[in-house]
């Protein structure tokens, strides 16, 4: 029997369109994207994430020559936060992502390693992470939880 899954999203439809709160991250993800270290990929991406206290952490993608050795944005900034501020919860993360010289509009998705990871906060934390992804430029989107980019998800219950 063939069924159907729907995802929960919102588009938004320009930086003009965002909340003071929202295009701080934005601006935030954006400056801190230029960190990023991509020699091999020349894909840059930069996060931002809003903690329930109001702190705002930031992370860039990291390359290395071995590609597993790598982080994403998304996992940097979740993990220096994890380290830093173990029991603050994560309410909003905004990524933005693309190609170093080209200013495409089309919204970067967190990759599935990023999703699983924020998964996994949003289980630890017991409530759910506004996640905001786009390009430098042009049309955002906005999910109320990881698991709309990830429905069928894999968490600490199947263990």
């Amino acid at each position: 029997m063939e069924k159907e899954i729907k995802i929960n999203f919102e588009t938004i439809a320009s930086y003009n369109d965002l909340s003071e709160v929202e295009k701080t991250l934005f601006n935030k993800a954006k400056e801190v994207r230029k960190n990023g270290y991509a020699p091999y990929s020349n894909f840059l991406v930069g996060c931002a994430l809003l903690l329930e206290n109001g702190e705002i952490i930031t992370g860039s993608n990291q390359e290395n020559a071995a590609y597993p050795s790598g982080l994403c944005a998304e996992r940097t900034a979740i993990f220096w936060t994890s380290a830093n501020y173990p029991n603050a919860k994560i309410k909003k993360l905004f990524v933005i992502g693309g190609p170093k010289d080209d200013l495409s509009s089309t919204p970067i998705p967190p990759c599935g390693g990023c999703r699983q990871s924020i998964l996994e906060y949003e289980a630890k934390q017991k409530e759910e992470i506004e996640i905001y992804f786009t390009a430098p430029t042009g049309e955002i989107i906005k999910t109320k939880s990881i698991r709309d980019l990830l429905p069928f998800s894999f968490d600490g219950s199947f263990l």
